[in-house]
């Protein structure tokens, strides 16, 4: 996975760049097959409240899975992916650590939306382009079902947050709407926002689910500041000299196993 010039430069100065096709095929069907698996075993759980902040919508539904990877050893493989890996270390330089996954679902008819936030709201690096989210659609995303929505260039200031009334953890933030971009991807796509960015998803009012799952990354140097995420001695470091392939942070080398994992699971079909 190689950038252009054009590329680069538009994740640093728009804060975002969306790359249509980056999984296979056989890929996405093999994220879909776990994720049915993870929903089978009754993994992830609705976020979404009815307002209040606190008590469970009847209504609505925004199910996630935030760490992903000690119930899945394919999704803890997926951020090793040798192409996932070189795409982000030309986005934020190296070395690349791995800060967090996570993975959301709405339902059909009744899924819920994220509000608009800024991920460094959170995880607080002085530079928000050191950090970048790489959030995958592991369904076709579109208006309909409430695809991921951002602001371009608009990362450099953090907005004022609040307690999201609408999720029983999250934060938001209120910008101008008027300059949202929708990004439409196939299954498969994905979109890299770097942490500064001001994001969204709308309701999904199709008959079918859609999914996308977030992983997150940080260049080293911003480490020692990074909040959130994965305790600072289990972000596994994937590029340069300290690499250990997973060893670091999971005892154990993941790296190299993707190609695997997604045989195993597409066999398992």
């Amino acid at each position: 996975m190689t950038f252009t010039s054009e590329q680069i430069e538009q994740f640093q100065t728009q804060g975002y760049l969306a790359v249509p096709d980056f999984w296979s095929a056989r890929e996405v069907l093999t994220m879909q097959l776990e994720l049915e698996r993870l929903k089978t075993d009754g993994a992830l759980r609705n976020v979404a409240t009815e307002g209040d902040g606190k008590t469970e919508s009847q209504a609505k539904a925004n199910l996630q899975l935030c760490p992903i990877f000690p119930h899945s050893n394919f999704f803890r493989a997926m951020p090793f992916a040798e192409k996932l890996v070189a795409a982000v270390s030309q986005l934020i330089g190296d070395p690349v650590l791995l800060h967090l996954d996570q993975v959301f679902l709405k339902p059909g008819k009744h899924g819920a939306g994220t509000n608009w936030h800024q991920d460094n709201a959170y995880f607080e690096i002085p530079d928000p382009l050191k950090g970048t989210a790489a959030w995958t659609a592991v369904h076709d995303a579109n208006a309909a079902n409430g695809t991921m929505r951002v602001i371009p260039n608009s990362f450099r200031d953090l907005l004022e947050h609040k307690r999201d009334p609408d999720s029983d953890h999250h934060i938001r933030c209120y910008p101008d709407e008027s300059k949202a971009k929708l990004i439409e991807l196939p299954a498969g796509g994905v979109l890299f926002f770097c942490y500064g960015t001001p994001h969204a998803t709308g309701a999904n009012t199709t008959d079918k689910e859609r999914a996308g799952i977030a992983l997150h990354f940080l260049n080293a140097d911003q480490n020692g500041e990074a909040r959130s995420g994965f305790e600072v001695d289990k972000r596994a470091v994937l590029t340069g000299p300290n690499a250990q392939g997973g060893k670091d942070a999971y005892d154990e080398v993941v790296g190299g196993t993707w190609d695997a994992q997604v045989t195993r699971v597409a066999g398992e079909k």
